[in-house]
C-alpha cells in the first residue's frame, strides 16, 4: 500500500498458503480461507494446528490429508517440489 500498510485484500490466489492455526482462531473460517484459494488457482493449502502438531494438506482435486507423525515428508506445490521437510522439522522451527 501507498502509506506502508500491508493489504489486506488481493486481487490474485497465491500459488500455495499456508494458515497458523492460533488457539483464539476459528479452525471453520481459516479452512474457508484455504478452500477459497484453492477455488481460484491455489496450487496447495496447508492449515497448521500447533497445539496438536498436525498439518493439514489441502489441494484442489483431492481429499484433505493429516500429517501428525515427526518422520513423515509434507507434499509440496509443484514450483517448491525439490523442498523436503518433515512434520518434525517444521513444529522444531515454529516451537523455538
Amino acid at each position: 500500500k501507498e502509506n506502508g500498510g500491508v493489504a489486506n485484500v488481493f486481487a490474485i490466489a497465491p500459488d500455495w498458503t499456508i494458515e497458523i492455526l492460533s488457539p483464539d482462531q476459528n479452525q471453520t473460517k481459516v479452512t474457508k480461507n484455504i478452500l477459497h484459494c484453492l477455488k481460484h488457482g491455489t496450487q496447495m493449502g496447508w492449515l497448521i494446528d500447533p497445539e496438536d502438531r498436525s498439518v493439514f494438506v489441502y489441494r484442489p482435486t483431492q481429499s484433505t490429508e493429516v500429517f501428525d507423525q515427526p518422520e513423515q515428508l509434507l507434499p509440496m506445490p509443484s514450483f517448491a517440489r525439490e523442498l523436503q521437510l518433515t512434520v518434525g522439522e517444521l513444529f522444531g522451527w515454529l516451537l523455538e
